[in-house]
């Protein structure tokens, strides 16, 4: 969020143009150095199709929570990212045949509760919260069905959007917009770094995948929206009402139930397949 709220200068659209555009060469030289030239030669023109998708929802993503930042919606930003891994196991239900384990049923109803508090306390709809956490589980679907690697197919979906992204750019510099038409070195270095914001958590999570326990793993994705209300709350100044710390606690304790849960069944599973050994 301190990245992106230091380009405050550009707008969303402008932003995420920069970052396609600074991704594309970042992941062709990813996958070079890990040599995965054969994982993207056998994609097949289904799987590019469903990119092309999975790339419009992350660029979807990407617009609102860039938006959001711009806007002093950042407390909203982090309600979005804690309910996304009950969005993405309500998603399995419906769409991958998975079944909801009671506990489960249970978290997912305290953030459902937590989301319907916000409407009716606070009178708004968090839309960009949801949104965010709808389009990153949908894309999380698209590519859990597809199975293809995450540094090919980012990059996949990075180029398929590089022409929008270019598009945008070049209607900018026509209209005399923008940091190009500007010509601000500090401002182009600044959105070039963008790529660089994209692809090094990619490395550092893939690094880690294979390092720590799954269930480390589970509790990491919460780190980031945790850094990210305190920093709206405790650096940006946004407004935390009573009303709101009631939704966030209905959405930590769907949380708290659901990491818990996620590492009990997933030591009672390890303990089954120890046994059947």
């Amino acid at each position: 969020p301190l990245y992106f709220k230091a380009l405050a200068f550009a707008g969303p659209l402008e932003i995420i143009a920069h970052r396609i555009l600074w991704s594309v060469p970042l992941l062709a030289l990813l996958i070079a150095v890990r040599r995965q030239y054969g994982a993207l030669l056998a994609l097949r023109g289904n799987q590019v199709m469903w990119l092309g998708l999975s790339g419009l929802l992350v660029a979807m993503n990407w617009g609102v929570f860039v938006w959001a930042l711009l806007n002093g919606r950042m407390l909203e930003t982090s309600l979005g990212y804690y309910i996304n891994p009950l969005v993405s196991v309500l998603l399995g239900v419906l769409f991958m045949g998975e079944w909801l384990r009671p506990m489960q049923l249970v978290a997912v109803s305290l953030a459902a509760i937590g989301v319907v508090n916000e409407i009716v306390s606070v009178g708004v709809v968090p839309w960009a919260g949801l949104t965010l956490a709808v389009s990153f589980g949908f894309y999380g679907l698209v590519r859990k069905r597809l199975g293809v690697d995450s540094a090919v197919g980012l990059g996949v979906e990075a180029t398929l959007l590089l022409p929008l992204a270019l598009a945008y750019l070049a209607y900018q510099l026509n209209a005399g917009q923008g940091a190009l038409d500007r010509g601000a070195g500090g401002e182009i270095a600044w959105l070039a770094a963008s790529g660089l914001v994209t692809t090094f958590p990619l490395v550092c999570f893939a690094a880690a995948a294979l390092k720590l326990p799954l269930s480390t793993l589970g509790f990491v994705q919460y780190l980031a929206p945790t850094i990210t209300f305190f920093l709206a709350v405790l650096v940006f100044g946004e407004e935390f009402r009573v009303q709101q710390s009631v939704t966030f606690g209905f959405i930590w304790l769907a949380v708290a139930i659901f990491s818990v849960e996620g590492v009990y069944f997933q030591r009672r599973l390890q303990r089954r397949l120890g046994g059947w050994a």
